[in-house]
């Protein structure tokens, strides 16, 4: 409700469909990147034991950063639907921080649309011709069901208190794309390399939430106030 005001203060044009779109359009980046299934095998301690005391992700100071408790109070299934959840944010703002970057240093200049899409990163999605929502949410649908089925149990199979049950032999954000082969064989190589993903991930969690709120509240770009 704040970055509305605030925005329609600013006189940029937005409205809550807006908003919900360019949450959507997010949503796509990650899915689409992330989400490519290829057979690989779980053979490593890494991918085989999941409890809250062997977790890759922890690191000196802070080690198991867990102040709520979460993961104290979670069994198994649930510890595990929190570092799948966790994995996928962090690859949608990767993805989401890169955007900002390369959608504002080409605005005018990109062959796409004329190059008539300029300003803010976070208006450019609105900017887009209409017709193109239709696209985006069919190539949502289809990477959001493939992910599923790699990953979920179907829920026809599964009992109604435990929604969004994830299969028991699927490691949270092993949904098979290693395109380049650089997934380690050694278990702590492994861990080592899982970590790093989680650690940047959650950097750009921080980084892209600040650039939405800063972008809403003074209607400038991010290159913008690094150029300022």
């Amino acid at each position: 409700i704040i970055s509305i005001t605030k925005i329609d203060q600013y006189q940029t044009p937005y409205t809550i469909t807006t908003m919900m779109k360019l949450a959507i359009a997010s949503l796509l980046a990650g899915s689409a990147a992330a989400f490519a299934p290829s057979p690989m095998a779980k053979t490593s301690s890494a991918m085989n034991a999941f409890t809250a005391a062997d977790l890759p992700g922890a690191l000196a100071p802070m080690g198991f950063f867990d102040p709520l408790g979460f993961a104290e109070n979670a069994d198994i299934k649930t510890l595990k639907r929190y570092r799948e959840a966790e994995v996928t944010h962090g690859r949608v703002a990767m993805l989401a921080v890169i955007g900002f970057f390369v959608g504002e240093a080409v605005e005018g200049s990109s062959f796409l649309f004329d190059a008539q899409i300029s300003g803010p990163a976070i208006t450019h999605f609105t900017q887009v011709p209409d017709g193109w929502d239709a696209l985006i949410i069919t190539f949502i649908g289809a990477a959001e069901a493939q992910r599923a089925q790699i990953g979920w149990v179907d829920p026809a199979d599964a009992s109604y208190d435990q929604p969004g049950l994830l299969r028991d032999d699927y490691y949270p954000g092993d949904i098979g794309f290693d395109p380049l082969g650089l997934r380690p064989e050694d278990p702590e190589e492994l861990n080592t390399m899982i970590t790093k993903e989680l650690q940047n991930g959650r950097l750009a969690m921080l980084a892209a939430a600040g650039f939405l709120a800063q972008e809403a509240v003074d209607g400038k770009g991010i290159l913008e106030h690094f150029s300022s």
